[in-house]
């Protein structure tokens, strides 16, 4: 099976494809009820489209966290605005669910419950090259520039490096590219991206880690695919997925997931 890449799936406008400096566009589209995966009176989950940030940043493009406001002051009719706590955050060209909380009291809770460990997430990466061992488990300690934005990874532990811990294994392969589940133990800045390319392994369209191509919609094939934990105020079992995003190239492996 031949399978395309890039393609776009409409955050990002080519104004010419057919020029190789095509001038990419970002477009801002906003929050509604197909976007949303889980909202109670605490929390609320968004499917992240990937180029949307978390929060603002210097681009000065609005941010998810921004947009969900808006959606729920117009959905509740909340003149004054609506309250919103950001507990996690994806890099802008990864895709999938995010959590927020929706009252001060699940902010708390949730912060301290991923500090603890207990918010269990699961991605999916697609990589052009097998990887080998087909599963296993990666420990490095990671040092970032923020003047490059760019992370390192070092097999050893270093000075400034902080301790950067997932197990990951290959579901399946497809036309040449592989399918990897991702269970991150720790959280930190491009942690997946850069452990993956540290295997050998970088991530289809991630040329900031090794992919020798990036998409013309500035995404990656890294999708935040399920979210598990327990409720912080509902003491229930909460199991949150993402549908991927509906492009062409990520629909053929959404069926080939074991995680949802």
């Amino acid at each position: 099976m031949q399978l395309l890449w890039p393609i776009d799936y409409g955050l990002w406008t080519i104004k010419s494809a057919m020029n190789a400096k095509a001038n990419i566009k970002y477009v801002n589209l906003e929050i509604t009820d197909a976007d949303i995966l889980y909202e109670d009176n605490h929390l609320i989950a968004v499917n992240k489209r990937a180029g949307d940030i978390v929060q603002v940043d210097e681009t000065g493009d609005e941010s998810l966290e921004d947009k969900v406001k808006k959606y729920i002051a117009k959905k509740y009719n909340k003149p004054n605005g609506a309250f919103l706590g950001v507990v996690h955050r994806l890099d802008r060209p990864v895709s999938g669910v995010i959590l927020f909380a929706k009252t001060s009291k699940a902010l708390e809770r949730i912060n301290a419950m991923f500090k603890g460990r207990e918010m269990h997430k699961t991605y999916y990466a697609v990589v052009r090259n097998r990887p080998t061992p087909y599963a296993g488990n990666l420990v490095h300690w990671l040092v970032k520039n923020p003047q490059k934005n760019v992370t390192k990874a070092y097999n050893q532990e270093i000075n400034g490096g902080l301790r950067s811990e997932l197990s990951y294994k290959t579901v399946a392969e497809l036309g040449g590219y592989y399918l990897v589940e991702v269970d991150p133990v720790t959280g930190r800045p491009h942690q997946i991206r850069v452990q993956l390319s540290t295997l050998g392994c970088p991530i289809v369209g991630d040329n900031k880690y090794g992919y020798p191509r990036g998409s013309l919609r500035k995404s990656i094939c890294l999708h935040a695919r399920r979210l598990e934990f327990m409720h912080p105020i509902k003491k229930e079992p909460v199991v949150i997925i993402a549908p991927v995003p509906k492009d062409g190239f990520w629909e053929r492996f959404e069926g080939l997931m074991v995680s949802g």
